[in-house]
């Protein structure tokens, strides 16, 4: 499964998109924000807590990615894909159940996050099946 396509697309994707948007929301905090309607205007406590989270984001996008081509990486990579979007995804469930609904295009963070991480299970069960492990 090292080697598998979907293993690696999978991969690719997820590390791609947890990357940009840690990146986004480490640099561009303010203006990432904006795109769901959330005004983090200039507290700088809250600007400080917001990028260690997206440069923490920023990190697991890049060991996810790493796990397309070196191979030692492969499966933590696939671990930690599956565990990051799940966890984000599930969590915003959870925001759901306790606070409400938000906007629309967190509604659509939480199904895209829940599917990618869905897509990660999935990839992280079959290379452990034909890894033996």
């Amino acid at each position: 499964m090292i080697n598998s396509k979907i293993l690696k697309i999978t991969l690719f994707i997820a590390g791609l998109i947890a990357a940009g948007i840690g990146g986004s929301i480490l640099f561009l905090p303010i203006n990432f924000y904006a795109t769901y309607n959330i005004d983090l205007g200039q507290n700088l406590n809250l600007l400080n807590e917001i990028r260690a989270s997206g440069g923490a984001l920023l990190t697991s996008g890049l060991i996810i990615l790493a796990g397309v081509f070196i191979e030692k990486l492969t499966f933590t990579s696939s671990l930690l894909a599956a565990l990051l979007y799940l966890s984000y995804g599930l969590s915003r469930v959870l925001s759901v159940i306790v606070d409400g609904l938000p906007s629309e295009g967190l509604q659509q963070a939480a199904i895209l996050e829940i599917i990618i991480g869905c897509f990660c299970v999935f990839s992280f069960v079959k290379f452990r099946e034909n890894k033996g492990t």
